[in-house]
């Protein structure tokens, strides 16, 4: 009996998990959900930049970051893109101080391997987002991963990085217009 029932914990558990992003769930390893008042929870999607448009931005100051793909309502993993209260926009991308060895069993796209842009309708539904991850993972430390709000703008990070090379994004995402 005590062994369904784990099992039937850990099945939901990872049932849960899948929504998160991609196939492998991640945590918030820092515990921030930065989030910039420079957009207000109330701008539009058709007044904020999109994922491509943000990644060029942080993808200037953190030189390592390199673009791996589009997600469209038809590859994306989790059924969210252009939902109501969900991401309007959404990228992938490598970084190349990450080795290939950690992330060989992941597939392309995956946050683990550098990390994801999402972006919302407003700020209110990013931070929602960002504190729905980092729910859902709490209890998963070796899941994790580093979240940064700004405005309706959510960069997602790999937890393979260092706390130093993951703050770079965090400059890169605060730098955000």
């Amino acid at each position: 009996m005590r062994r369904t029932l784990t099992s039937t914990t850990a099945a939901v558990l990872l049932f849960g998990l899948t929504a998160c992003g991609n196939d492998k769930p991640q945590h918030n390893t820092t515990g921030d959900v930065s989030s910039s008042s420079s957009s207000s929870a109330t701008s539009s999607s058709s007044e904020s930049v999109t994922a491509r448009e943000a990644f060029t931005g942080i993808s200037a100051s953190v030189n390592s970051a390199k673009l791996s793909g589009a997600v469209t309502a038809e590859n994306d993993p989790n059924k969210l893109l252009g939902r109501p209260h969900q991401y309007t926009s959404k990228i992938t991308f490598d970084d190349t101080r990450i080795p290939a060895a950690d992330v060989s069993a992941t597939d392309k796209g995956a946050v683990e391997r550098g990390g994801a842009i999402e972006v919302f309708a407003d700020a209110a539904d990013a931070k929602a987002r960002a504190e729905y991850i980092q729910t859902v993972t709490k209890s998963m430390p070796m899941l994790a991963e580093y979240d940064y709000v700004h405005g309706p703008v959510l960069v997602r990070v790999s937890h393979y990085l260092t706390p130093t090379q993951a703050a770079e994004y965090k400059a890169a995402v605060e730098a955000l217009n």
